[in-house]
């Protein structure tokens, strides 16, 4: 997609917060800066960081120590800086793949994310590490009557939806949201983006996430899914050097416990 093609999206805030992988989170920024112009290109981190992309702008926050630091930054910090009708959120793990993919559909709700194929009372939209929400909704999770936990995607979209959806947020339903984003289930060869560790080799190529993982500085949503990572990894030419690599660090993550 060229820049007299690609997607405007100027009603869009793209923003990631982080404090770890940051590198591979500015990777995934730029990865989706080459497809789609949005208002704004937002990076909340602790860590000096200069994006080569001009569109990236570097927030500075506190640090996050936890991954419930995190949830906390997205249900009660993060709506002071999106000024937009919509904000995109994208992870190190989780991002565009193609814009041709957009639906202007996606905008006519307030919480879109990969579904959850695990639930099946209709509570199963879906995952926040490549989502799309509005600033109202974003407002609405610091409302009284929002109960914040952690996960942030779990408190918004099952814990606080019947809440939500009262106050007249709208979630859209499965099919569209797995042709918003491909995680445990939908199709990455036709999702506009994907979220998951255990995807990249095959939504990137080896070859790029191999690139990806040499920059990580935090492997824990590589060890969750660690089998079926390393099986993509090993293949084709040096998978064996890729596996070996893989599997040290994994010792060493276990010894150091």
């Amino acid at each position: 997609m060229t820049l007299d093609t690609r997607l405007d999206l100027p009603q869009v805030t793209l923003c990631a917060v982080t404090s770890v992988n940051v590198a591979a989170t500015v990777r995934a920024l730029e990865v989706s800066a080459a497809q789609v112009g949005f208002a704004q290109i937002l990076l909340l981190t602790d860590a000096q960081v200069c994006p080569v992309h001009p569109a990236i702008t570097v927030v500075p926050i506190a640090p996050l120590r936890s991954s419930a630091a995190y949830s906390n930054f997205l249900l009660t910090q993060l709506a002071d800086h999106v000024r937009t009708s919509h904000c995109m959120i994208a992870q190190w793990d989780g991002h565009l793949l193609d814009a041709r993919r957009w639906n202007p559909a996606f905008l006519d709700y307030d919480y879109i994310g990969a579904s959850w194929p695990q639930f099946d009372d209709g509570h199963d939209v879906g995952n926040g590490g490549f989502s799309l929400r509005s600033r109202r909704l974003m407002d609405l999770c610091r409302a009284p009557g929002f109960v914040p936990i952690h996960p942030e995607d779990v408190a918004v979209a099952r814990t606080n939806r019947e809440w939500l959806e009262r106050q007249g947020m709208r979630f859209a339903p499965r099919a569209l949201a797995d042709a918003f984003a491909a995680e445990r289930a939908g199709d990455l060869a036709a999702s506009f983006g994907y979220h998951g560790a255990f995807n990249m080799p095959r939504a990137l190529g080896t070859k790029a996430f191999w690139q990806v993982y040499g920059e990580l500085d935090e492997l824990s949503s590589v060890r969750h899914d660690f089998l079926p990572i390393l099986r993509h990894t090993a293949r084709g030419p040096g998978g064996l050097r890729r596996a070996r690599r893989m599997v040290a660090d994994r010792l060493l993550h276990m010894v150091g416990r």
